[in-house]
């Protein structure tokens, strides 16, 4: 009823006074309960009713409350007041408790440090500095809740500076092992980052709470070190402290970055002996971990499980399957959610639409938008952004831009992804004219609009545009952020401006890792590898380590020109520097020495490296033994996963099946399949089918790749049916050429690739007529086969 007349703009009024009446029976009871506290017309009454109006979040009580002190002539009452601010505070009308704090002419410390609070609470965080400096003014000494409120602020203002400072003025004041004080100072470096820092904090306190455990474990989780948070929590057991709901709310995170599936049900189990299993917040997270840990069947089991599920549920099951995309079983689960009665959020449908526009279901998308609007929530920003991904995802642009145009309230997030779906669409120009637009009426750009058109004027080519849109990177205040002066620096080298690129590197004073390796990078990427390795050492003797990033790229590049040489300088920094542990290095030099022919450099690498238990290791491992044909050495790193209690990932079968395919196993690859359906539950993914028809097409079984190709749940692409055509060139079918090649031009008629693998088909068959037709065909419209060529390194 209430969202008809919401739709139905010639009833306006009835809706209004509806709405009223239904606020007014809801807030009935709570008033007259407040109203029943004030008879006795004293200070404790009226506390005691604004503390009943403040629990309710009622603001409409707390006004009448306050109307009615007023009436009483009891609003000089100091005490009065501070109970009236904390009342607003927690109700979050913040403004009028800063209106009552401006008409006291008496304030005490408590005031002041209900405005601190209330202005974090309210997220006014350099308020509250303010005020807290105003109170130092007044002559008043901050006690151990003044302190820690402001403590708040500067960890989520980021004022990190003067953290340290009050970090000290406590220490001078004697109070920094009141529990409070150190817990908030705690907070600060770990919300800050610091997490060394943190970590003395923490061994210096002499009391300490489940609250200051908890910090230390999210703050590990935030700084992205996951199995730290869960020596925590194991140590916190050890010592026989009791876990609390967030306290399994941050372990199941840690879990979920360190992928530590088997630490994660233990503490599913820990949760169940702790009675906390009814706690559906609790519950999510647990799910969460579960999906994130690929185990599928247990998340979802955790989701039924769920006594009374709510919206994030339901969120958390549709982003976990929406990586599967399939957009049908997406939307019976959305019919399910709805038949249940629950009410969909933004999230709900920003997840919706970015499915829509990964699986390029537009019809589907626009029922989605259809109930976004019954909702009323087609006008918030990321449900906006989310149908602009849609719209450029299915090459809808023109409605992409008059949606974003349409809107009441045009965010800068929203340009951006318009300016992302141009680019995406390759329609660089475009993207490059809403920018100037919005130039021009003074709309403000933040660093990802920047990034988006550094990345147009790359794509264009066009070096007077880039260095225009450098000026304006100037001129806006940008040249100082470390994210967009790399992307310049990526810009100035893309267009082979080394000269121009080294001297605004040298200018800037600012140099962090992400700029060296961004210079680095870029350099690699254009070929450039002795000027890389020049500015690799100049960072080196500046003091500067390189990160795993700057590595990678040098050894992914190694790898790509079968660089032997430099792999083994490369491999020797790393084990100087110690990374030959970290994942991404790992298995950069394994795949390095691989593509170099030195498969036992590969094997040397993973044995230095396989104690982190990581399943990229073995992955590459894996793809290093089947790529040299060593199917056996594969299984021996397949087996090897399992005894260290490693779930398989789509890219191991992936890797497994193409050895086989270049070995002519093709029995042996299909029973992979098997296994990974029959014993691991994993449904094959895009590039298993890729492999798959790759598999059966090289060995002649041309038939097969074809019935594959029509009964896969996915939509053929064009590199699985070329895949097909290669196959029949190799095995001489025609027909079969034909089709996949009828196929392939319905997909993409700009790729040449296809005219010259069917004038193979042709010309190798014997069907010189046809291939000639074809030949003539392809030399009108310019197509013509780039010319091989080898090298020899010396």
């Amino acid at each position: 009823m209430l969202r008809g007349l919401i739709l139905s703009s010639n009833k306006p009024c009835l809706f209004w006074s509806i709405l009223e009446h239904h606020f007014r029976l809801y807030c009935s009871e709570s008033r007259s309960r407040c109203l029943n506290l004030l008879v006795k017309e004293d200070p404790i009454s009226i506390a005691n009713a604004l503390s009943l109006a403040e629990n309710s979040k009622s603001n409409y009580v707390g006004a009448q409350i306050h109307a009615r002190v007023i009436k009483l002539g009891l609003v000089d009452e100091v005490y009065t007041r501070n109970n009236l601010m904390k009342m607003y505070a927690k109700c979050g009308v913040f403004r009028n408790g800063l209106k009552v704090f401006d008409e006291m002419s008496n304030r005490n410390l408590v005031s002041w440090t209900l405005m601190i609070s209330g202005s974090v609470q309210n997220g006014e965080f350099e308020m509250a500095l303010e005020f807290y400096f105003r109170l130092l003014r007044t002559g008043f000494r901050p006690n151990e809740f003044s302190l820690g409120s402001v403590l708040k602020a500067c960890a989520l203002a980021g004022r990190y500076e003067f953290g340290l400072a009050l970090h000290s003025f406590a220490i001078k004041m004697g109070i920094i092992q009141n529990l409070f004080v150190g817990a908030s100072i705690l907070n600060m470096y770990a919300k800050s980052e610091d997490i060394q820092s943190a970590e003395r904090m923490f061994e210096s306190m002499l009391n300490v709470d489940v609250g200051c455990w908890n910090v230390m474990i999210g703050g590990y989780v935030q700084c992205g070190h996951g199995i730290e948070a869960l020596k925590i929590v194991s140590l916190m057991l050890h010592r026989g402290v009791t876990l609390d709901c967030l306290t399994f709310l941050n372990a199941l995170k840690g879990c979920s970055i360190g992928g530590n599936q088997e630490y994660g049900k233990q503490l599913h189990g820990l949760i169940i002996k702790s009675d906390l299993g009814f706690s559906t917040l609790l519950m999510n997270c647990l799910m969460d971990m579960y999906f994130r840990n690929g185990m599928k069947d247990s998340a979802k089991k955790v989701f039924h499980g769920i006594q009374n599920k709510d919206v994030i549920s339901w969120n958390t099951l549709f982003s976990s399957l929406s990586e599967d995309k399939d957009a049908t079983k997406i939307a019976s689960l959305f019919r399910e959610f709805m038949l249940k009665g629950m009410k969909p959020n933004p999230i709900t449908f920003s997840i919706l639409f970015r499915l829509c526009g990964e699986t390029l279901d537009l019809e589907l998308g626009l029922q989605f938008y259809s109930l976004a609007v019954q909702f009323g929530l087609h006008d918030e920003v990321n449900v906006t952004n989310s149908l602009v991904n849609m719209f450029s995802r299915c090459k809808e642009m023109k409605k992409a831009r008059l949606l974003v145009e349409t809107m009441c309230s045009k965010d800068t997030s929203m340009w951006n992804q318009l300016i992302c779906g141009y680019n995406l669409n390759h329609c660089y120009a475009e993207g490059l004219q809403i920018f100037i637009r919005l130039w021009g009426l003074g709309v403000k750009s933040n660093e990802y609009t920047f990034s988006s058109i550094l990345e147009a004027c790359s794509r264009i080519e066009n070096q007077q545009v880039l260095q225009h849109i450098h000026g304006i990177i100037v001129k806006s205040g940008f040249s100082s952020n470390g994210y967009v002066y790399s992307l310049l620096i990526y810009g100035y080298v893309n267009f082979g401006l080394l000269h121009d690129s080294f001297q605004f590197f040298n200018g800037y004073d600012m140099l962090d890792l992400v700029s060296w390796g961004t210079m680095i990078s870029a350099l690699v990427h254009r070929g450039h590898i002795y000027e890389a390795a020049r500015l690799l050492n100049t960072l080196m003797e500046n003091g500067g380590k390189p990160d795993e990033f700057i590595l990678g790229s040098i050894l992914s590049y190694c790898a790509n020109i079968s660089g032997y040489p430099l792999t083994k300088v490369v491999h020797c920094l790393v084990l100087k520097m110690g990374l030959e542990s970290q994942v991404f290095v790992a298995s950069a030099i394994i795949d390095a020495y691989a593509k170099c022919g030195d498969i036992d450099g590969a094997k040397m690498a993973y044995n230095q490296s396989c104690r982190s238990h990581d399943v990229v290791i073995y992955n590459t491992m894996i793809m290093a033994y089947a790529h040299h044909g060593l199917i056996s050495g594969a299984m021996e790193i397949f087996k090897a996963m399992k005894l260290a209690n490693l779930q398989p990932s789509q890219a191991t079968f992936v890797s497994f099946i193409s050895g086989c395919s270049h070995m002519g196993l093709v029995d042996e690859g299909c029973r992979l399949v098997e296994v990974m359906i029959s014993a691991y539950k994993m449904e094959p993914c895009k590039d298993v089918y890729g492999c798959l028809v790759d598999m059966l097409s090289r060995n002649g079984r041309l038939e097969n790749a074809r019935w594959m190709i029509e009964k896969m749940p996915y939509d053929p692409w064009p590199a699985i049916l070329k895949s097909l055509l290669s196959g029949c060139r190799i095995h001489g079918n025609r027909e079969l050429g034909e089709w996949a090649a009828e196929k392939l031009w319905q997909l993409a008629p700009e790729d040449d690739t296809t005219c010259i693998l069917l004038s193979k088909v042709y010309s190798e068959g014997g069907y010189w007529e046809d291939a000639g037709k074809l030949q003539r065909n392809m030399i009108e419209r310019g197509v013509s086969k780039d010319i091989g060529y080898s090298w020899l390194e010396i």
